[in-house]
């Protein structure tokens, strides 16, 4: 039988249809349980490949004949072996190109809507890492929202549909993944906007996202908004966009809050966590389309792959938003933390400008799930 290559763009795809697919992850044990490429209606194995060194023969009974077959390991070598020892066993069979590296950086772009004035608003969806980015469209010119490393995947799709990107800006000092918006903006000549309280380390020039700052994209007066909201870092803001989208940052997410702990400080900041939650947020509107900079769960997504749902929804259905007491609210959150993201102190100094790691070496502090939540 034959074997060949599915592109993280492939399985992406197989992701947000829901499509049945059963991956064989030839990593460690301890790496598949700690992270692994999620579907709703995926199946799973794991065997380590140096367990499959002398054949595949002992799994074959395991692997399912109806099903699409794919091989997973940590850059797409051992994947590539075992995936054509089942081929020889006779299965049609395909690995991950580039394996789970690939994976952790493909960008699925996705329209979220329309806006007023003509305009549109994108979200680039990592799915092997949960990073959500943004990218705001009017009159030919355009705003980056929240940008991973891959800045390419940004310029390119402002390239292709013909805008140019004016502004880039950062909710807050990402601490699990390493920002591109500096690098957009030197690129493009953009203007790159940050929370002062959250740069007062940067070694860079930014401009300061100050509450009630209004940009203007293009011609038809698209307004972003900056709304003070700390809680996940001290500088932590808003952006409420064409009066229709609340750009949540890491405050809120679906089906989960942020986390307050990663500057090590989430005994003093759990009171403007809550503030910023059960007060300024409820002073807006219920309309308002909550898009947030990460995503936890696979079931957090959209039937069209988009991870959104409005703010009066989420008051009823987010846990996190219905704690009453006070109390049992900071335990949630100081005590019921998951682990913090792999190499996140590195990831804070990267994105301040302090160290600049090789690319080999920021793929490496990226590589993980998102734990920017607490549920």
């Amino acid at each position: 039988m034959t074997f060949n290559s599915m592109t993280a763009a492939e399985v992406s795809k197989k992701v947000i249809n829901k499509t049945d697919l059963f991956i064989l992850d030839v990593r460690n044990e301890h790496d598949f349980t700690d992270w692994k490429i999620e579907g709703e209606n995926f199946t799973f194995l794991n065997v380590p490949y140096f367990n499959l060194l002398d054949g595949v023969e002992e799994i074959i009974e395991h692997i399912p004949e109806n099903k699409e077959i794919l091989v997973v390991c940590a850059k797409e070598g051992s994947s590539v072996m075992v995936a054509e020892m089942l081929s020889e066993a006779g299965l049609d069979v395909s690995y991950l190109k580039g394996g789970m590296k690939v994976w952790s950086e493909h960008l699925e772009p996705v329209k979220i809507g329309d806006l007023t004035d003509g305009g549109e608003i994108y979200q680039f969806v990592r799915l092997g890492k949960g990073c959500l980015s943004y990218m705001v469209i009017s009159n030919g010119e355009a705003a980056v929202i929240d940008s991973t490393r891959m800045i390419d995947a940004y310029i390119d799709f402002a390239d292709r549909i013909g805008v140019k990107i004016k502004h880039v800006l950062d909710t807050h000092l990402h601490a699990d993944h390493i920002s591109g918006g500096r690098r957009i903006a030197e690129r493009t000549n953009a203007t790159y906007w940050l929370p002062p309280k959250d740069a007062t380390e940067v070694t860079f020039e930014y401009q300061p996202l100050a509450s009630g700052k209004v940009l203007t994209i293009g011609h038809t007066a698209i307004d972003i908004h900056s709304l003070y909201s700390p809680g996940h870092t001290i500088g932590s803001t808003s952006f409420v966009v064409d009066g229709k989208y609340l750009l949540s940052g890491d405050i809120l997410f679906i089906d989960s809050i942020g986390r307050p702990d990663l500057a090590g400080l989430a005994e003093d900041w759990v009171g403007d966590l809550r503030e910023t939650l059960y007060s300024r947020y409820r002073e807006l509107s219920d309309e308002l389309i909550v898009l947030p900079a990460h995503f936890m769960i696979i079931a957090e997504l959209n039937e069209d792959g988009s991870v959104a749902k409005k703010l009066g929804t989420l008051f009823v259905e987010n846990h996190g938003l219905n704690i009453e007491d006070e109390a049992e609210f900071r335990e949630l959150v100081t005590g019921n933390l998951p682990p913090q993201p792999n190499a996140f102190q590195d990831i804070r100094e990267t994105n301040m400008g302090k160290i600049e790691p090789d690319v080999e070496k920021q793929r490496e502090m990226e590589i993980g799930p998102n734990r920017c939540a607490v549920r």
